[in-house]
């Protein structure tokens, strides 16, 4: 009998470590999702990554790699666990989750940077859409207490002021472009780049238009909202104007060789016209 209750007793410990194991986050990439999401699908996962909250999505973010295929979040808060497939998903609501959802909430456009745990459920199939990834636990969040770095991913665009009137866009940056503007720039020939957005926003139209290097453009300031500056550009004689977004993004900040110098960056250039 007694080698039956020690046997039972040795069973019941290896379940309950078993358990324990299989509730142990899996760290992981979102570029790691990304590349295999069927892999991770139902599993629960640690990982440190963007949040970007914008009117229409709330999605994962990681520059190193393509935006899609989309891994959603979410969350809701919620008085029991929702249950999807069969695995129920809890929500722990500490301090480092009300943190991380009035910084997603403070704007309709803005990235935060945190540590979340939850579960993945990939898309099925893989091209029927973005895969969810439930949030359970956010580990922690950094703070939005910059002035000098623009917290938002979508660009300013122009304004028509008369029927007729429309856009094109010239060129909207990829975040590995702006990686390798802010290296171009502590390497040292564009070290201009970290104190001079108006330099960075004429470089670009001349580069784009195909203007003799050096010449004046004298753009027009619109807008400075923090980390950010969106300047225009209208031609003597000509009826087309010009729009360039210049910023610092946050999320430029990690990958900087001192995260307190971010370069001034193109995030994208217009052109307008009217009929």
């Amino acid at each position: 009998m007694r080698s039956v209750l020690v046997r039972r007793a040795a069973w019941v410990l290896v379940a309950a470590s078993t358990a324990a194991r299989a509730q142990q986050p899996q760290p992981a990439s979102v570029c790691q999702i990304k590349g295999n999401p069927a892999a991770y699908t139902h599993r629960l996962v640690q990982l440190t990554a963007f949040a970007s909250h914008t009117v229409d999505t709330f999605t994962l973010f990681d520059p190193n790699c393509d935006a899609y295929p989309e891994i959603s979040l979410e969350y809701g808060k919620r008085s029991k666990p929702v249950v999807i497939d069969g695995i129920a998903n809890p929500l722990v609501e500490d301090k480092p989750f009300h943190d991380f959802d009035r910084l997603t909430q403070r704007s309709p456009d803005t990235v935060v940077h945190a540590t979340l745990v939850g579960r993945l459920y990939a898309a099925s199939p893989p091209a029927a859409g973005a895969s969810r990834f439930l949030i359970q636990q956010v580990v922690a969040v950094d703070p939005q207490d910059r002035s000098d770095v623009d917290y938002q991913l979508v660009p300013d665009r122009p304004v028509a002021t008369r029927s007729g009137c429309g856009f094109d866009t010239l060129v909207r940056e990829t975040e590995s472009r702006q990686m390798a503007a802010q290296r171009e720039a502590e390497a040292g020939p564009r070290a201009w780049a970290f104190d001079d957005p108006a330099r960075v926003a004429a470089d670009a139209l001349t580069s784009l238009l195909k203007i003799e290097p050096g010449s004046s453009l004298n753009m027009t300031e619109l807008r400075k909202p923090p980390g950010r500056v969106v300047y225009e550009w209208r031609p003597a004689g000509k009826k087309d104007s010009y729009m360039v977004v210049v910023n610092r993004p946050y999320w430029l900040s990690f990958f900087a060789a001192d995260s307190k110098k971010v370069a001034w960056v193109v995030m994208t250039a217009y052109r307008s016209s009217c009929q």
